[in-house]
């Protein structure tokens, strides 16, 4: 059964939509991440936390519904906000002393200060942290909640690499425990670090973000699959998909999703959302394969999408650019030459 179920909900502000209609399930042990812009995941932490009422549809955390204003379901659901309000005249230990009699927990304080690695701050006050240790004095919180489900706001944002370490280190021992983790962001990379299931959430929906396993090494059977005879085929099966990779992991782009291409010092990056992926094409190679999608050589250097282009800029005479209306509404270089094209094929003279 679902440990968080989330049936057909849209969200909408006067004429705004903020997400479409989708469904999502996450189950007891499940760990999973959703790839959304930073609007989108305040908004599902405010209706998660019933701060917010969702336009359509219903979401359930067991058996109990999340509805504006109710808290019942507070007590299965942790939620750890990116910005939290804390005491910070408190010490550490008198926090987590106040998070044990909040929840009238059995759990130890000196044993939770342990698996935080807080034990040295302990009697340190909370203002005088560093933020990653602040941040490690609110996951305090859930271990005495103790809740099925916990939904957490872009973990690794501004975070030391010691705390990274431990709040995976604590998501690993919640799943074994049977726990259920979701994780709000807008940054590919951690979501891909922290979940072997990720979902992109935008303005087309909820979709799975498509990956594979990068082996560098072949077993045995592997080998021997590859020394089979060739199945004959009469033709190649297309494949439209850019190829990226983070990590250990290859991520597939569908060419619309893409803003624009940069190269530099040879080597091509693919920029979604503000970030910059590496793609192993050259550039010469992506702007033949994107061609048919409407993506332009608009520099030496750039591929841009066209259809993602707002504004052309005339600096001077001889120098121009594309404003594109993306999150960082990215300026990219136009050269004179291109610029001539450009307006050739917009019918402009």
């Amino acid at each position: 059964m679902a440990t968080l179920h989330i049936k057909q909900i849209e969200k909408h502000m006067g004429n705004k939509r903020i997400f479409p209609s989708f469904d999502f399930e996450l189950r007891a042990g499940e760990m999973a991440s959703v790839y959304a812009a930073s609007d989108i995941r305040t908004m599902l932490m405010k209706v998660l936390a019933g701060d917010a009422a969702v336009s359509n549809g219903s979401i359930h955390v067991g058996d109990i519904p999340v509805t504006l204003g109710g808290e019942e379901h507070l007590t299965e659901l942790g939620l750890l906000f990116l910005t939290e309000g804390h005491y910070g005249r408190l010490r550490v230990k008198d926090h987590l002393l106040f998070y044990k009699r909040l929840y009238q927990a059995d759990l130890s304080v000196d044993e939770v200060l342990e698996r935080l690695q807080l034990v040295p701050e302990k009697h340190s006050q909370v203002q005088h942290l560093s933020s990653s240790e602040q941040r490690r004095v609110q996951l305090a919180r859930y271990f005495f909640q103790n809740p099925e489900v916990l939904v957490i706001e872009e973990p690794f944002q501004n975070m030391d690499m010691e705390t990274k370490r431990i709040f995976m280190n604590v998501f690993k021992v919640l799943q074994e425990e049977g726990k259920s983790i979701l994780v709000l962001t807008e940054n590919l990379e951690s979501a891909i670090t922290l979940s072997e299931k990720v979902y992109r959430l935008d303005e087309q929906g909820l979709s799975l973000v498509q990956m594979e396993e990068d082996r560098e090494h072949h077993t045995e059977e592997d080998e021997e699959e590859m020394n089979t005879e060739p199945v004959e085929t009469t033709e190649p099966i297309p494949f439209n998909k850019l190829p990226t990779k983070v990590q250990d992991k290859l991520i597939l782009f569908d060419p619309p999703e893409v803003d624009y291409i940069e190269s530099q010092d040879g080597q091509s990056h693919l920029y979604v959302r503000g970030e910059a992926f590496p793609c192993a094409f050259t550039l010469n190679e992506l702007e033949e394969k994107l061609h048919s999608y409407g993506f332009y050589r608009c520099h030496r250097s750039y591929i841009v999408n066209l259809q993602k282009v707002r504004e052309i800029i005339t600096w001077t005479r001889n120098s121009f650019s594309l404003r594109l209306n993306d999150t960082d509404k990215s300026e990219i270089p136009l050269s004179k030459a291109k610029m001539a094209d450009l307006r050739e094929m917009m019918g402009l003279k």
